[in-house]
């Protein structure tokens, strides 16, 4: 079979075909300019300078393969009260957030790829800290965009089979999923949100951009999540560079209680800080947002840019030391790991 005609690239065709007969279909949102969706701040990453970057870039070698280390299976259930929070980190930006009796995921990737090929593309180096079948029962899934490495439509497809979770994410991202029978959606614009059995979701901005082929780029929206209890808030950053959004963010919300913020897939500093924000830019918006604890995501499983795999907790070493800030307060877990969210 061709890479023309394989089923992925089909799926992939269409889609984009969709996307680009309906151009009028989100002009209810001020962040759709009538041809596709747009950052808060100017600037994204053109043509000329992705082909320049595959050009000229030096990826640093990673192993081929690297075993995890064992930790206990997480609890079905984490407790029946609101205020206890725990987490485990799975990997990149996949965790598995247990607020109470309720459970979470973030960004579930456990395809052995991300592309839209299953013979190339970004290939993990290491297990799924808990294997897709070893998780507890799904209430919640946070989708921050549609980017291989975020939206994995197997990995979706199982949960929506097994557990029928409750799925939020930005605006046109449902078309992706509803063709492959995925239902329960939730689409939502920047600062929109949506009230679930004591929690209260919102989908807010970041600095990147979307598309799963090259017809449909930034034709859904990309974004984060700010998860709002009586007992603290948490706050899921997806992928983003910096920009003014994180002040938005602190300014809407006093502190936050737990913050998932991505350390990886940065460099070259020239070609990604406008899509990706690196150690010393999460721990400047760990402190920004007055983050009682942050976790580090989007590293450690696959190599989409050029630094090494270790380089980006030795960065965070770095800046924590930088900005005087305790290691406890920005947790590196292993993939597997799970730690209790102490009380504001």
């Amino acid at each position: 079979m061709s890479k023309q005609t394989s089923p992925e690239f089909i799926a992939t065709q269409q889609h984009e075909d969709l996307f680009r007969r309906h151009p009028e279909r989100f002009s209810h949102s001020p962040h759709w300019n009538g041809q596709k969706f747009v950052n808060l701040e100017t600037g994204e990453r053109n043509v000329k300078a992705i082909l320049t970057w595959l050009r000229t870039r030096q990826p640093s070698a990673w192993p081929r393969w690297v075993d995890n280390p064992v930790f206990a299976a997480p609890a079905p259930r984490h407790s029946p009260q609101l205020d206890q929070w725990h987490v485990h980190f799975i990997n990149h930006a996949t965790v598995l957030w247990q607020i109470g009796p309720y459970n979470l995921l973030t960004d579930p990737v456990f395809s052995e790829r991300v592309s839209p090929f299953r013979f190339a593309g970004p290939r993990r180096v290491r297990a799924p800290g808990i294997a897709l079948q070893d998780l507890p029962p799904i209430d919640i899934v946070l989708l921050s965009h549609n980017h291989y490495d975020h939206m994995d439509i197997a990995s979706l497809r199982y949960l929506h089979e097994r557990d029928h979770p409750q799925l939020i994410t930005g605006l046109g991202n449902a078309h992706y999923l509803r063709r492959q029978g995925i239902d329960a959606i939730h689409e939502l614009d920047w600062w929109q949100s949506l009230s679930w059995k004591g929690l209260r979701i919102h989908y807010v901005p970041s600095q990147h951009f979307s598309g799963r082929g090259l017809r449909d780029r930034d034709q859904a929206l990309w974004g984060g999540m700010v998860v709002e209890t009586a007992q603290g808030c948490g706050y899921f950053a997806g992928d983003t560079g910096w920009g003014r959004h994180f002040h938005d963010i602190a300014e809407r919300w006093p502190a936050f209680r737990l913050s998932l913020l991505p350390i990886g897939a940065y460099e070259p500093r020239w070609f990604m800080r406008l899509a990706h924000i690196n150690p010393e830019e999460a721990v400047r918006a760990h402190k920004l947002l007055r983050s009682s604890v942050s976790l580090a995501i989007h590293h450690n499983t696959f190599q989409l840019t050029d630094e090494p795999m270790n380089q980006p907790v030795l960065d965070l070493q770095i800046a924590l030391q930088t900005r005087e800030l305790e290691p406890e307060r920005f947790w590196v877990l292993a993939e597997g790991e799970g730690r209790d969210v102490p009380p504001l």
